[in-house]
């Protein structure tokens, strides 16, 4: 099974990277090696050449189109006559489990703070608005942690439009990986950011009738895809690493996976959860939101972002 490019016409212009990589022009590269292993996830073995290469070209293109988002504010402004405040550029990250949006969303926060007007960049997860362990036991779907019912989608909804709207600050909750569960009584407080990124697995999808999404929100949106079984292999090899690693934390909800199960029986857990989780989420809800993102990067077994897919103006 692949994610594949559609052969019928598309409203996207699909570009080669070394197309894409000409796109980047004279963006200076504002990261060093060492802040990009900070910024790296598990597994994830981007280098300072892909960011050269395939995150500087989408810089500049944020970066102008949060230029052109100005001049549409200013041209409102003198249609209604008084002035229009500015309100966050808001943007989404797509993507399955293991895929690496995580690592895009970090590496573009880094590096659209540091272009020079605007140096305040958030990032949130939808991990924060999933609901915490104790309702999804007694609704029945703790193993479907991750699909579209496990989150709160009004209270995301809610958090978005506040901060489009321009609200001093918000505050939403903390989801800790290693507990595997919402923080009790703990925040993460957004302050009116001039950039607010907005990452995880379910973020393009449609509302349901008569009801609002929060990519309604969006002024930008990523899609990071990848042929399905390639994800799976990241998948499994990120479980291995992470036995080795956070599951050694006697506090992590996976701590016994770290010391009762062998690799042969681990490597069937991380098979069993992929076919009976992961996949079905990624092919039922995650994959079909594909064509609602403004930009599509594709990667190859290798990680490396090969081509990439941008919807025409």
């Amino acid at each position: 099974m692949t994610s594949g490019w559609d052969s019928v016409p598309t409203p996207y212009v699909e570009l080669s990277r070394a197309s894409w990589r000409a796109l980047r022009e004279s963006t200076p590269l504002p990261l060093t090696p060492g802040e990009l292993d900070a910024l790296r996830g598990l597994r994830d073995p981007i280098d300072i050449t892909e960011v050269e290469e395939v995150y500087l070209p989408l810089s500049r293109l944020l970066n102008l189109f949060i230029q052109s988002d100005g001049r549409l504010r200013d041209t409102v402004s003198g249609f209604l006559g008084g002035e229009v405040a500015p309100t966050p550029f808001i943007i989404g990250v797509a993507g399955s489990v293991a895929v690496g949006k995580s690592t895009t969303s970090r590496l573009l926060r880094t590096l659209l703070a540091r272009w020079p007007d605007h140096p305040s960049v958030e990032l949130v997860t939808t991990d924060s608005f999933l609901y915490p362990n104790a309702i999804l036991n007694e609704r029945g779907i703790m193993e479907r942690k991750g699909f579209p019912e496990s989150y709160d989608r009004r209270a995301l909804v809610r958090f978005v439009s506040s901060i489009k709207a321009g609200a001093a600050e918000a505050a939403i909750p903390v989801y800790s990986h290693l507990e595997y569960d919402i923080v009790p009584d703990a925040v993460q407080t957004v302050r009116r950011p001039d950039i607010l990124i907005v990452e995880g697995l379910n973020v393009l999808q449609a509302p349901p009738p008569g009801t609002l999404a929060v990519s309604d929100f969006f002024d930008f949106s990523i899609y990071v895809d990848a042929r399905v079984e390639d994800i799976m292999q990241w998948y499994i090899e990120r479980l291995f690493a992470l036995r080795r690693t956070a599951f050694t934390d006697p506090r992590s909800y996976f701590h016994k996976y770290a010391h009762e199960l062998d690799e042969d029986e681990t490597a069937a857990f991380a098979k069993r959860v992929w076919r009976d989780v992961n996949e079905i989420n990624l092919v039922s809800n995650i994959l079909p939101t594909r064509a609602r993102a403004t930009l599509v990067l594709h990667k190859d077994r290798d990680h490396a972002v090969q081509r990439v897919r941008l919807r025409r103006i």
